[in-house]
């Protein structure tokens, strides 16, 4: 029963998918730019720049690897990004709560080779908000898993008929540096190098 239950989620994402790209194509005129650069194996990490709401699907119908998103409780209000949620399967998160529920799932899903899609920045346009400041909860996740970040920008006016861009750079890996330096010093090493990258390849 659960097999069949797995099979009919996985026709229904591609189903929706397929949907959310021919729309995304035909409004946004979406391009992609270094997917080959995304490793066919082993557990990612995507994280991308946030201006919209937008900006979930898209980096979802842009990567060539199947990720679930972590993703604010607050969407579960609207009922179009609670049925995308639940197709692809988001990890919701409440803000500024201690439950760490999502982060022991989102940490499950890396170490059984999963990918997971993150916003750094923690909210929209949260450099400008926080002094430039990004989170430092996708770099304790890679390094906890021994994950690679891929990082993404996302270019364009998040508007019908503006041309979008979504560009895979090329993958992160700070495991070795944890042999020489602290936890710590490396998550805000990788933190600030991940940062550096988003704006480069969103600017």
């Amino acid at each position: 029963m659960n097999k069949i239950k797995e099979i009919f989620k996985a026709i229904n994402r591609v189903i929706v998918r397929s949907v959310i790209q021919l729309y995304c194509k035909i409004v946004y005129r979406y391009k992609v730019i270094g997917k080959e650069k995304v490793p066919k194996e082993g557990s990612l990490l995507f994280c991308g720049n946030h201006r919209s709401n937008l900006d979930p699907p898209m980096m979802v119908i842009a990567s060539p690897r199947k990720m679930r998103f972590i993703a604010k409780e607050e969407l579960r209000n609207n009922l179009l990004f609670r049925y995308l949620c639940c197709v692809f399967e988001a990890i919701y998160v409440k803000r500024d709560s201690k439950d760490i529920g999502p982060l022991k799932e989102a940490l499950k899903e890396l170490k059984s080779g999963g990918c997971i899609g993150i916003f750094p920045e923690g909210t929209r346009n949260g450099m400008e908000k926080n002094n430039g400041e990004m989170k430092n909860g996708a770099a304790y996740m890679s390094l906890k898993t021994g994950s690679k970040i891929v990082p993404i920008g996302l270019k364009g006016e998040p508007k019908p008929f503006h041309k979008i861009t979504i560009t895979f750079g090329e993958p992160l890996d700070f495991s070795e540096m944890l042999k020489e330096k602290d936890i710590k010093e490396v998550e805000a090493i990788a933190t600030e190098k991940l940062k550096e990258q988003i704006i480069k390849l969103s600017t």
